[in-house]
């Protein structure tokens, strides 16, 4: 898909695998809002309602090669620990193909919730499919009363035991929290 997507089909309304034909939405309709709002700050905050609707973003970010999304919508205490010439590399070498919702658990704990999906890519030897099954959390910015939802990326090694407190700023003990997760 081309990066001038602002009159295109937005990348995680494609879905390779499914025969429906919908009434797909643009990009300037769907995952371009949220891109603009968290990497321009004079823009509007808009922040994804749901985990789906953040691993929607997530994706698109991946097509239209916006490293700097990827990070800022991983978790924080994460985000440090990311190697954004690695994402910003993977994401301009993968052909895309589409996207594919399997399963949205939309709670799980007080905070927590679980996206599976299929991100398809075109190789020499056909479509294939990127399944994963991934976990989110909201996080609460006490001081601002509002919360937004990142995602926990399991590939980040990360130095907490099981007894400290959660990366996600909880309260709660890692292994009662994100621990249960990662």
């Amino acid at each position: 898909m081309s990066t001038s997507a602002a009159l295109q089909t937005c990348p995680c309304q494609i879905n390779p695998a499914s025969e429906t034909t919908t009434a797909p939405l643009l990009y300037k309709d769907c995952c371009q809002p949220y891109h603009d709002s968290l990497l321009n700050k004079e823009a509007d905050d808009i922040k994804a309602k749901t985990a789906e609707r953040l691993m929607r973003t997530r994706y698109s970010a991946f097509v239209l090669i916006k490293p700097e999304y990827i990070v800022k919508t991983t978790l924080p205490a994460q985000q440090s620990l990311l190697d954004v010439t690695a994402i910003e590399e993977w994401a301009t070498k993968t052909d895309w193909a589409g996207l594919e919702i399997v399963e949205h658990r939309a709670k799980l704990g007080k905070r927590h919730a679980q996206v599976e999906f299929k991100a398809y890519f075109r190789t020499p030897n056909g479509l294939q499919a990127h399944h994963e099954l991934s976990a989110f959390v909201k996080v609460v910015n006490k001081a601002h009363h509002d919360a937004r939802w990142y995602f926990l990326d399991p590939t980040v090694p990360m130095s907490v035991t099981q007894k400290q407190p959660c990366i996600c700023g909880s309260g709660d003990k890692f292994k009662r929290c994100c621990g249960l997760y990662s």
